[in-house]
């Protein structure tokens, strides 16, 4: 009786490097003759197009594979046609070959064999086609049939189904990487280089900002062509924002259990080519053009002065635990480029997806790395937002913020250079590292969320949390010679309500994921003023809309960086579902028919107008965090806070529940100088934040604060008037609308 790692599948084809003729239909069908191939190099990585010995055109290939016995690069023609070429030279675990002849433009793919043990995480199966790692573009998207794994799937013993090996070719059914030959230098294009502190990014779905925009032509919408047309880059340029925070754009993979309900990955949190754009976000075709493509929306974005950050997944790949595809670096060296649990047959899991890259290995490093530089140096892009930072900052188990990979970013003379964003969790033991990453790096600051949803919802048990976190979570970021910018503060962020259902829905309504509402969280922290999702009730509407100006006002006066969502500054809804990520429909896109109704943009003009006032003013902007001390003998401070009473809080009053809030922003003590040297002077402003259901009286305060103040927003208000607005005394009783935020000018 044989065990199941000797049993094998039927072979509907012969293995993959047989040698042998293929049969269709019990015919034979000749084999396309094999091309030479030189040595050629083992760096860089990847298939370069080039010109090689005596001047002779064509492109090389080279592939880390330590443990493999045997490498083949697999070209194919228009018809699909495979011819294999083995790749004999192997230089420091690198097998590579320069084939003459092949020009961009070529499909290509990789058959990689080795042994086939799983129980010591060896899972070489050369009857699958392997897409290269370092492949520039992808043509053709990925399908999940079962010739696609590596193992049996559909085994009776499902409990040893990863251990029996699957003999069918899986060729026809995955994409190819091709040939894409670069030789773009970037001199006409100049980065804005914006500032950390002067930054205000807007994370988009290229696909979603742009499907359902009607001044894009219909061909170009839900590409990167549709997020460079003029018509989409006004709207970022009227709304204000610095930096377009791009949801993942690295080619990426639908999971199985998705495409079995009908449904597809939106977000492309699934990434299995950390080179190439996604093929269909591509206008312009899927053999290379997509390439160019990018490139031109980066340079359309830079000349209107907008950075193009990227949201990038390093942490998982998309072929999951041992039970998922075999696409790509499971069936080049699964124990090189994968973390395995003391039974090799499974994997570590930080991020909830079935695996983790092993970044401590030094291979892993590098295709992370050169990924990376890739991005920066070819592409043009301006940093990057890291998934799940934590898992790529584990050593061995423990988190480590001396692990390899942060310590090679830190030295990294291109990446150091560029914005480096956090997401500072991942789902494994010590995970949650808010506020831990070193010098350098910034945080999506999940703490400021919380804090700022609670207060308008009315459920903090005092202010404290609130006041840290305005004034740039000093408690968090103030070691290191880090700033007050090394907090990304949001109230939303892709994964969860958007802001206006944040404020129309009390529970998550997932049920269009098909998951019988069990996905996402129940953590929302919403309220929804009194009626649960869309009402006709104009009292319940009108008090919806100054919550969404509430929490904008907040969220664009709060030191630190701010971070908007697109749609979210004209009240885009996704019906309750916040966890929207295999919604690529009209639950997801953006819908600009809000921008026609009055109340809408009622809030994108104040939104923009906020932003406008950021960006003129460098005391909501600071470089360095508040002091809290007087500077000159007036008594005056950079900050200070302030009861509704008018009087400056004491420690008794930020342990006691309060519903308002005073927050004094000193413009004459900010640190720093302007470039030519001279000091950085600017207005004083006085912030009120009332979150009671009742108005309140708030005394202004008098000298040294100020004699007389003039209010610039009043969020009670549904069109804000410019300024110049009421002027009022020191020492004037103010009544403040229930849930209300008052902006003040020092006259």
């Amino acid at each position: 009786m044989t065990s199941a790692a000797e049993q094998r599948a039927p072979a509907g084809e012969p293995a993959a490097g047989s040698g042998q003729p293929a049969a269709v239909n019990g015919a034979r069908r000749a084999v396309p003759p094999v091309p030479a191939v030189w040595p050629g190099a083992p760096t860089p990585l990847g298939a370069r197009f080039r010109v090689g010995p005596d001047g002779v055109a064509g492109t090389n290939f080279a592939l880390w594979a330590a443990g493999a016995e045997a490498v083949r690069v697999c070209l194919f023609d228009e018809q699909g046609r495979e011819t294999r070429i083995p790749l004999t030279e192997l230089t420091h675990e690198i097998w590579h070959g320069f084939v003459p002849g092949v020009m961009p433009g070529q499909r290509y793919g990789y058959r990689v064999d080795g042994r086939w043990d799983p129980w010591t995480g060896a899972r070489w199966n050369p009857a699958k086609l392997l897409l290269d790692p370092y492949a520039r573009a992808v043509d053709g998207e990925f399908r999940l049939p079962p010739e696609v794994y590596g193992h049996v799937r559909d085994w009776p013993d499902q409990s040893v189904a990863d251990t029996v090996r699957d003999e069918r070719d899986s060729a026809p059914y995955v994409p190819k990487g091709v040939v894409v030959h670069d030789d773009d230098d970037w001199s006409d294009d100049r980065r804005p280089k914006t500032p950390w502190a002067d930054s205000v990014i807007y994370e988009l779905h290229v696909r979603g900002f742009t499907k359902l925009h009607p001044d894009i032509p219909e061909e170009l919408r839900g590409t990167y062509a549709g997020l460079a047309h003029p018509a989409a880059i006004e709207h970022l340029v009227k709304l204000g924002v610095t930096a377009v925070e791009l949801l993942p754009v690295h080619q990426f993979a639908h999971e199985d259990h998705l495409l079995r309900r009908g449904l597809r990955n939106y977000w492309g949190y699934n990434s299995i080519g950390y080179f190439a754009p996604h093929a269909a976000y591509a206008a312009s075709g899927t053999t290379g053009g997509q390439v160019g493509e990018f490139k031109r929306m980066v340079r359309a974005l830079h000349a209107a002065g907008i950075e193009v950050i990227l949201d990038v997944v390093y942490n998982h790949t998309a072929e999951a635990g041992e039970l998922g595809p075999t696409l790509s670096l499971k069936g080049i060296d699964n124990r090189g480029y994968y973390r395995l649990q003391d039974d090799a047959r499974r994997y570590a899991d930080y991020t909830g997806c079935g695996n983790t890259l092993h970044v401590v290995r030094p291979q892993v490093l590098r295709l992370i790395t050169d990924s990376l530089r890739y991005w920066v140096t070819e592409m043009g892009v301006d940093g990057f937002r890291f998934d799940l930072a934590a898992a790529l900052a584990r050593s061995m188990h423990d988190v480590d913020m001396l692990s390899p990979f942060l310590a090679v970013i830190a030295q990294d003379p291109v990446l150091r250079r560029v914005k480096l964003i956090a997401e500072p969790w991942d789902i494994g033991s010590g995970g949650y590292q808010v506020g831990a990453f070193p010098p350098l790096w910034t945080e999506w600051n999940d703490r400021y969320r919380n804090a700022v949803r609670d207060f308008w919802r009315h459920a903090l048990p005092d202010v404290r949390e609130m006041g840290y976190r305005l004034s740039g979570s000093s408690d968090l970021y103030a070691w290191g010679g880090r700033r007050p910018y090394a907090s990304v503060n949001f109230v939303t962020a892709h994964d969860g309500f958007t802001l206006r259902d944040l404020v129309s829905y009390g529970t998550k309504h997932n049920e269009a994921n098909g998951e019988n509402n069990r996905d996402g969280t129940d953590d929302n922290r919403s309220w929804n003023c009194g009626a649960e999702g869309e009402t006709a009730d104009e009292g319940v509407r009108a008090l919806r809309r100054r919550q969404l100006r509430n929490l904008l006002t907040t969220l664009l006066l709060s030191t630190g960086v701010p971070m908007l969502v697109a749609g979210d500054e004209l009240g885009r809804t996704q019906r309750g579902n916040n966890n929207a990520y295999c919604q690529d429909n009209e639950i997801s896109w953006l819908d600009w028919s809000l921008l026609e109704q009055p109340g809408w943009r009622a809030l994108f003009d104040l939104t923009s107008r906020l932003i406008a006032l950021r960006h003129r003013h460098p005391v909501l902007r600071r470089r360095a965090f508040f002091s809290g001390r007087a500077q000159t003998a007036d008594g005056l401070r950079d900050l200070a806070w302030f009861t509704s009473r008018g009087a400056e809080m004491t420690e008794g009053d930020w342990y006691a529940p309060a519903a308002t809030l005073g927050m004094y922003l000193s413009g004459r003590d900010i640190p720093g100088r302007d470039e030519r040297g001279a000091p950085v002077v600017d207005e004083s402003f006085l912030a009120v934040l009332h979150a009671g259901d009742r108005p309140t009286g708030f005394v202004l305060p008098g000298p040294p604060w100020a004699e007389r103040y003039e209010v610039v927003v009043d969020t009670s208000v549904e069109e804000q008037a410019e300024a110049p607005g009421t002027v009022h005394r020191a020492g004037t009783e103010l009544t403040v609308p229930a849930r209300t935020v008052l902006l003040l000018r020092v006259a």
